[in-house]
């Protein structure tokens, strides 16, 4: 795994190990356009009184899932040469590129915080066991949903360009732009069936002492995760053979 950890750092961005440096700032510049946008319009954040917080604690969420379920499934794909090796196996090169993004995010997080904080912010939840449940726990989803995209990609690589428009019909509807919970009750439920949904509600009531959590349902989250995880690694197992010859 180790090997496969130092050959996507290399491989990921300009062929260099401090490429990897790169990696977690492409989700600041998205949250930094984002919140630049929705200032210059005039707009007031719909909810609380900050704007920057109020889309960090959307977007947290939001790029982690994206970003390490999406490289998770590309991995396999990326690195299909490797598996001609027989120490490195499918397992292996998936939870490299786990670690890797995971990595990334935690210092994607670290990052939005001291911004946030050099500018005046207050980044800090009032609740912060929730938020770092939270967080992982939306951990958990991306690495079980990127291992399930992952192993599936070996059998239809057509299957990791699928998922990138899922991934974006996903965003689109995780809350990270609007509150959830204020629209009408039918809607409000049939969107929570998205599991990123529910992890930014669950993100913004550890923010927000007076925020709705009436589509927050951590159960649903975990399960999802674990669901996930455990289809992908069965499969990865059962069809392990074939994944090699794919």
């Amino acid at each position: 795994m180790a090997a496969v950890i130092l050959r996507d750092m290399r491989t990921r961005f300009f062929n260099h190990g401090l490429g990897f440096i790169v990696v977690p700032l492409w989700p600041l510049v998205h949250m930094g356009v984002l919140i630049l946008m929705h200032t210059a319009s005039g707009g007031k954040p719909p909810y609380g009184e900050s704007t920057a917080v109020f889309y960090a604690t959307g977007l947290v969420p939001t790029l982690t899932f994206m970003y390490v379920s999406r490289f998770m499934g590309y991995s396999l794909v990326m690195n299909k040469a490797m598996l001609a090796f027989p120490e490195v196996q499918v397992f292996d090169v998936m939870m490299g590129r786990a670690f890797l993004e995971i990595i990334a995010a935690c210092i994607m997080l670290f990052l939005i915080v001291a911004i946030l904080w050099a500018l005046g912010e207050n980044p800090f939840p009032f609740d912060l066991e929730r938020a770092v449940c939270c967080y992982l726990a939306t951990i958990l989803l991306a690495v079980g949903c990127g291992a399930v995209i992952g192993v599936a990609s070996m059998f239809m690589p057509v299957i990791v360009t699928a998922y990138a428009l899922i991934i974006i019909l996903l965003y689109i509807s995780s809350g990270t732009m609007f509150v959830a919970s204020n629209l009408p009750d039918p809607l409000a439920h049939a969107l929570a069936y998205n599991p990123l949904l529910v992890c930014v509600e669950w993100m913004r009531t550890a923010f927000y002492e007076t925020y709705s959590d009436k589509l927050v349902s951590p159960e649903y989250v975990l399960a999802w995760g674990v669901g996930t995880l455990f289809a992908g690694l069965l499969v990865e197992r059962v069809f392990r053979r074939q994944l090699l010859e794919a």
